[in-house]
């Protein structure tokens, strides 16, 4: 995980959840929980799912120690022209 979007619309959750498959109970993520914002308590619902596409995003410059962006990023568009395996690992 890079970051978390900011709500998206109705379009790009239509297209994007057309294209999501659920991981398989051996995904790295199956009983991890995630907050919904900073500093919240209450866990975010989430589904892990394989990752069998890019998505571009436009985020801001407040990352963390770990690389990932602290505040939710806005959802651009699908990366046709690439695959996972074209992008570098987070370093």
């Amino acid at each position: 995980m890079v970051a978390r979007t900011k709500p998206l619309s109705t379009t790009a959750r239509r297209e994007l959840g057309e294209r999501l498959t659920s991981a398989g109970p051996d995904h790295p993520w199956t009983g991890v929980q995630f907050s919904s914002a900073w500093g919240a308590r209450a866990p975010l619902v989430h589904a892990p799912v394989d990752p069998d596409f890019v998505a571009e995003f436009a985020g801001d410059t407040s990352v963390d120690d770990a690389g990932r962006y602290r505040h939710p990023v806005d959802y651009v568009r699908l990366r046709e022209d690439l695959t996972p395996d074209t992008v570098p690992p987070l370093a």
